[in-house]
């Protein structure tokens, strides 16, 4: 898709493009049957953290929110745009900033999975019953070393 795309960081306490971050989470969550939270425990947790967003014009088309520690709390990349590269540069913006970059993914997400470990994330162990609907989780953890930002820096030159 060439659009304009924009990256944009908003910080902790910032409610900018909430509403479309949660819409764009749902839209994700009945197409692929995925990233299902309560919209109070999501806003919350997105205001609270830092967000590194794409945005084509006024459109928000991918997000991470990110705690201080480098968790990733959610990363969505809108499916028309999946496959521009727009969550690897999410992530590699993250590891820009932190020692280690960790998430939890469903056992299920196939598809979060080999993003995930196509980036160079180990999955330290799993988790039962993580999701407030029953579902299990792995954690995952990329890097503890120098060569983590360089690494990522290598797929934002691709």
């Amino acid at each position: 898709m060439s659009v304009n795309v924009d990256l944009r960081v908003f910080p902790s306490g910032s409610d900018d493009h909430v509403e479309a971050a949660w819409e764009l989470k749902e839209r994700i969550r009945e197409e692929d049957g995925v990233l299902k939270q309560r919209k109070d425990f999501f806003t919350d947790a997105y205001r609270r953290s830092t967000v590194h967003a794409h945005v084509a014009g006024d459109r928000l088309v991918a997000f991470a929110a990110t705690r201080r520690d480098g968790y990733i709390l959610f990363l969505a990349v809108d499916p028309e745009f999946r496959g521009e590269g727009l969550g690897k540069h999410l992530v590699a913006e993250v590891a820009e900033e932190h020692r280690t970059v960790t998430c939890h993914a469903r056992t299920t997400n196939e598809n979060a999975l080999r993003f995930y470990e196509h980036l160079g994330f180990d999955i330290k162990r799993r988790i039962d019953n993580y999701y407030e609907d029953g579902g299990d989780a792995y954690y995952l953890k990329l890097g503890d070393n120098a060569g983590l930002t360089s690494r990522l820096s290598e797929f934002l030159r691709r």
